[in-house]
């Protein structure tokens, strides 16, 4: 997602800085002045470990010596015991 489709996003939910203001002070009611820091801690670390996934999936994997696939097994008659 480009920035200005998603700056125009924002315009459209928070229209002006009251609609900001507004849900900081529900945040603030709902959580408290002391877990909002370990809330966005944690939001900061789950973005952090999903853009390092995402590198990860993208970025073949390098290329190593190939070893060859094991000999197939050679086929031996059967041998029947006598009794």
């Amino acid at each position: 997602m480009q920035f200005a489709s998603l700056h125009h996003t924002a315009l459209l939910i928070f229209d002006s800085p009251m609609d900001i203001g507004l849900v900081v002070l529900i945040a603030l009611i709902l959580f408290g002045g002391k877990k909002i820091p370990e809330l966005m801690r944690g939001l900061g670390q789950g973005i952090k470990e999903f853009k390092s996934g995402m590198r990860e999936d993208y970025n073949p994997p390098a290329q190593t010596a190939q070893t060859p696939p094991p000999a197939a097994p050679t086929a031996t008659p059967a041998t029947e015991e006598k009794k």
